[in-house]
């Protein structure tokens, strides 16, 4: 709709103006394992819906509170999203546990966030309840599926602005444990158009998403991202993908989607399972941006991914590196949306001494980043040495600081944090800046990711990032599971050594230990590949190595390897080995 998001502060007023202009545009859709449209809502039929909600939060008291958010995917959780900011409340997205695991992370959000009632749908309200139950405080349960739409005519329109807090997005606690990001209407609204900008979305570009709606990347890079943009969003329960990957690939050429994309790990997850026969009828060459963030993007997986998906019309333009974070409502940086993306080569020596230096034909040692591009829309990036707030000169390896309309306010009830977080300044007293953790280099005015500050790997005075040392690991034998492994420091005698734990594929293990090799010799033969690759590679002794297998090694919700989580288990003798540590 013309103007709505130009005059509009807050997602309330923007909603309400794309229902009395397209009522009957279709905002969201949801497939069925992927594949079968069950669920649909028009701008119309989703204002209804968020009214319904927003009046009996209202009736409770809720606007100003926290509540909180327990869905599967489905249209269900953005209309209930949707009602929280209609009643002046701020949405808690949480995540709900997978089958079999204890409901830590959702009891950490309750305990943190201390909402005043928690919505959910009629399926789940059960476990929900019984799962609050073991709480300390007692919190109401409400299924939203059940509310009766005559509610809506009570709604009250609340006192919302640009500053009015909207949600609190919990960090993936990828290296401590996971707070309340508050986000405000504001943030959201100029985020959204920051994407809409990078990606160069026209009006109407349809959004396909199999991400987690609880996730930032989920909810404000597609779903939100959509509704600001005023078009139609197509989305699959993320566990329809990873049974079948194709699914995602499909529904993109079914939609003729313009945006879709996910974390790397994803990328591989197609390159690796997808078959040719799969691809009869698919076409791809509509998807213009295939956005990859969320955890560290690696050469091998852009190129991998354009090479085997070239013949549906995927070119390397497609793939689109990028960075963000929550703290930052979640875009920060990106390329050019028509332009492949930049990897360069680089000096492998050079960066343990924390200096990006391209690397030449006579180095031995080198690694392949991919760059995550520059800031838009007049927002700002600083590289900072993180111990003397000194800003570093293009191509220094140093903290990412970064300053604009999209950082958020700071952390829920955690007022010493968000000073040193969100309130930086430089040593010559310029700010305040979002301190972000990760640590970067620019050249030629490109950003490149190099780690995070807390994960670094300090062996004899050189600084080695884990996720480097975790694809060589990947890359030294088939039976090691991509993405399933962790790299660490480990403290022996008062001197530093490289800890790995490396999930292995039982399927490939058994496949080659059904020839002359038994399964201990060919774990002994994994040690052996990657003592020799991380040597050769990094320098590197390796001190000591753990096999274990599928699903050991700890990961937030999205997919990001817990190093220090790991690290603590293997200290403490918690991971059980394959056969033993080697």
């Amino acid at each position: 709709m013309p103007g709505a998001l130009e005059h509009s502060d807050n997602l309330v007023d923007l909603l309400r103006a794309r229902a009395l202009e397209t009522p009957e545009a279709s905002a969201f859709t949801f497939l069925d394992r992927g594949e079968e449209p069950t669920e649909h809502l028009g701008f119309s039929a989703l204002d209804s819906r968020a009214r319904t909600i927003a009046a009996a939060l209202q009736a409770v008291g809720a606007e100003g509170q926290r509540v909180l958010l327990f869905y599967p995917t489905g249209v269900e959780f953005l209309a209930a999203f949707l009602g929280c900011l209609y009643a002046g409340a701020i949405a808690v997205p949480t995540s709900p546990p997978l089958p079999g695991h204890a409901p830590s992370r959702l009891l950490s959000v309750h305990a943190d966030s201390r909402p005043i009632i928690a919505l959910c749908d009629a399926s789940v309200r059960g476990s929900l309840e019984a799962i609050l139950d073991a709480s300390p405080s007692s919190t109401p349960c409400l299924a939203t599926d059940d509310l009766d739409e005559h509610l809506g005519q009570g709604w009250s329109v609340p006192t919302v602005d640009g500053n009015t807090l909207a949600l609190l997005q919990y960090t993936s606690g990828s290296t401590s444990t996971p707070k309340g990001v508050m986000v405000s209407h504001g943030n959201l609204m100029t985020n959204t158009k920051v994407i809409q900008t990078a990606f160069e979305q026209p009006p109407g570009a349809i959004i396909v998403s199999w991400l987690p709606l609880f996730h930032d990347m989920g909810l404000i890079g597609t779903a939100l991202d959509a509704l600001t943009l005023g078009s139609h969003c197509v989305l699959m329960d993320p566990q329809s993908f990873i049974m079948k990957p194709v699914r995602w690939l499909r529904a993109i050429s079914n939609y003729r989607a313009h945006t879709s994309g996910g974390p790397d790990f994803g990328y591989q997850l197609c390159t690796r399972k997808i078959k040719d026969s799969q691809l009869e009828g698919i076409d791809l060459s509509g998807w213009k941006v295939a956005f990859n963030g969320s955890e560290r993007v690696r050469s091998q997986t852009v190129q991998d991914f354009a090479r085997r998906f070239a013949s549906v019309g995927v070119t390397p333009q497609t793939l689109y590196p990028c960075y963000g974070l929550a703290e930052s409502t979640l875009f920060a940086t990106g390329g050019d949306q028509s332009a492949a993306p930049l990897v360069e080569s680089m000096d492998a020596a050079a960066l343990e001494d924390s200096r990006g230096k391209p690397a030449g034909v006579d180095t031995d040692r080198r690694v392949d980043l991919v760059s995550c591009g520059r800031t838009w829309c007049g927002h700002q990036l600083l590289i900072v040495d993180p111990d003397t707030a000194l800003p570093l000169a293009d191509e220094q390896v140093g903290e990412i600081w970064l300053a604009g309309a999209s950082v958020a306010k700071g952390y829920f009830n955690r007022p010493n944090e968000t000073l040193e977080t969100f309130g930086a300044h430089t040593n010559a007293g310029d700010g305040p800046y979002l301190r972000t953790g990760d640590l970067g280099f620019i050249q030629e005015g490109e950003l490149f990711i190099t780690g995070r500050l807390k994960d670094l790997i300090i062996v004899a005075g050189n600084n080695h990032h884990p996720e480097d040392i975790e694809q060589t690991v990947e890359a030294c034998h088939p039976a090691i599971r991509p993405g399933g492994v962790a790299a660490f420091s480990l403290e022996e005698d008062g001197v530093e050594r490289l800890g790995v734990v490396a999930e292995l594929s039982v399927k490939v293990l058994r496949t080659l230990s059904s020839g002359p090799s038994s399964e201990m010799e060919i774990q002994t033969a994994i040690v052996a590949a990657a003592t020799e690759a991380i040597a050769a590679r990094h320098g590197l002794k390796l001190g000591k190595i753990l096999l274990v297998r599928a699903g050991t090694v700890p990961k937030t919700t999205s997919g990001k390897v817990q190093r220090r989580r790991c690290k603590e288990a293997y200290v403490v003798g918690e991971i059980d080995p394959l056969g033993g540590p080697l």
